[in-house]
Parts: structure tokens; sequence; C-alpha cells
């Protein structure tokens, strides 16, 4: 019997691998529309870290919203690893490190375990879901499915794997405006998607600007919040990622297009190299009461 996508979605819980920065946004997302959500991460500080952002921040999401999912924001729990909290799941999203030899065997896993209709996501920014599906069995239920920094931001990107049925895809766009996303699919498999294409020449030149000593991180942020109105520059975007996350996402694409300078990426891996990550320790290119 074939894939088929989930016949109702109420009251199924949404499992989020990794309890990071991202992923206990995205889990805040789907708790503030009525999901219960399962956070998995094997540090237990930063599950429970991650159960009091979900907590704290769901209620006024859902205050926003015009349709949630439920009468009440989803409750939220954390696990230490999948095998307990992804069945009875109808979504995964997996939020752990851009790195291939973590993302491989764990979508084994997830592919193995999860209920038979469950849509299984990565929220990878530089891989394509089709890198990712090595070792699954059901590629048809695989999807890249991009979050930017909800709640700041709620647009998701979504996109094939080459395999992906198109049902999974339409049932995301047509369920995720419940929860206050603006999901967009990729017409067709782009490394960086749609807005990362975009955003990375951005980052990639201001990172050039700084490391050729044309201006500082500071100036930078200060003059693209004043020309374009955004509310926050690329740097303390980059400290809000996280800048080893920012380092793996430019290695990426370094060896895809071994042709980009790498100035930009060599200021990044500087600052990881010092222990510098962003406002999770506290400093990036800006400090940060922790």
């Amino acid at each position: 019997m074939g894939f088929e996508v989930p016949s109702s979605i109420a009251e199924r819980a949404v499992a989020v691998v990794g309890g990071g920065t991202l992923g206990r946004r995205i889990a805040a997302v789907f708790a503030s529309g009525g999901a219960p959500v399962r956070v998995v991460d094997p540090a237990p500080e930063q599950g429970r870290a991650a159960v009091e952002y979900v907590t704290s921040t769901a209620p006024s999401l859902r205050a926003a919203l015009d349709a949630p999912h439920g009468e009440e924001p989803g409750d939220a729990l954390a696990f230490s690893d999948v095998e307990d909290a992804v069945p009875g799941a109808w979504l995964v999203v997996e939020a752990v490190p851009e790195r291939l030899e973590i993302k491989r065997p764990l979508f084994a896993t997830l592919d193995r375990i999860a209920d038979p209709d469950a849509l299984l996501a990565t929220n990878s920014s530089s891989f394509a879901s089709r890198e990712v599906i090595t070792e699954v069995e059901h590629p048809e239920r695989v999807l890249n499915m991009h979050f930017a920094m909800p709640p700041r931001s709620m647009a998701v990107e979504l996109m094939s794997d080459g395999h992906t049925d198109p049902a999974a895809l339409e049932l995301l766009a047509r369920e995720l405006p419940a929860f206050g996303l603006l999901p967009f699919i990729a017409a067709r498999e782009s490394t960086g998607f749609i807005f990362n294409r975009i955003w990375a020449a951005i980052k990639r030149e201001s990172l050039a600007v700084v490391a050729e000593g044309v201006s500082t991180p500071a100036d930078v942020d200060a003059i693209m919040r004043a020309n374009t109105g955004m509310a926050a520059g690329p740097f303390e975007m980059m400290d809000q990622v996280g800048l080893d996350v920012v380092l793996d996402i430019e290695d990426h694409y370094l060896r895809e297009r071994p042709w980009l300078p790498t100035v930009s990426r060599d200021l990044v891996k500087s600052a990881v190299d010092a222990g510098l990550l962003g406002r999770k320790s506290g400093e990036g290119f800006f400090r940060y009461e922790v």
C-alpha cells in the first residue's frame, strides 16, 4: 500500500527533534495552534528550557490566530529519544545541526518508528531533503520544511525530495496557515530555497565588508535597518541563529559552489574558533546577557 497523508491532524502531536534556538520556536508555533508538541533533545537541560519557552510563548501566539486547532495551546513535553516521542505524531520536524552524518541515520530511524501516515520534514536550510533519504524506505513522505525565525518571521518554505507525494505538500500548504505560518513551495530543488538564496548573498557581502575592514558589524546592521526597515541587521540575525550553525551552512555552500570567495566564511570561523557562538554563548559579533 502506498503512502497516504493523514485524514485528520486534530489532537495529534507534532514532534520536533532538536530543542535548540530554532527547534523550540518551531514547537511553540505548533503549540499555539493547539497541537500537542514533543521536543526531543538528548540534553535534559535543553529539553526543559525548550518546554519552558513553548509554555511561556504559545499563549501570546495563539491570541493572534484566527482559527487555531483546539481551544487552548497544546501541551509541551520533553523527551530524550525519538522512540518515545515520535509514535502518534502526524508531523516530525528535524532541527538538528547541519551535518549529514547526523541527519541520515536520524531519518532512517524516524522512517522506521513514525506512524505510516506521518510526514517527516528536515528544517535544513542548506541540504536538500534528497540528501537525507539515503537510508529511508519511504521517501514519498519526506520533504524540506524550512522555517525562518518564528515567531518573528512566520514564513516556511516547502520543497520536495524528488519523491515527495504532492499530497504531502498540499496538506501542509492547507494546514500551516491555521498555525499562523505562511507556506511557500519551491517549484524545483534549490540549495537555499527561495529566501535563503537571496539572504546568503546579503550575509556573504555583509561579512566581506567587515572582513575587509570597510565597516563594523554595528554599522552594517545600522545601515541595513535604516535603508530597508529590517528589525534586526545581518550580524544580529547571525548571532541569533548561532555562528556555529552559520559556519556549517557556509561550509556547505562552499562545497557546492567552490568558486565563491572564502573571506566571509573565514570571518565566521574565526569567531567560532574563539568560542563566540552568538546569543546562546553570550557573545558573537555582539555581547549579550545570559
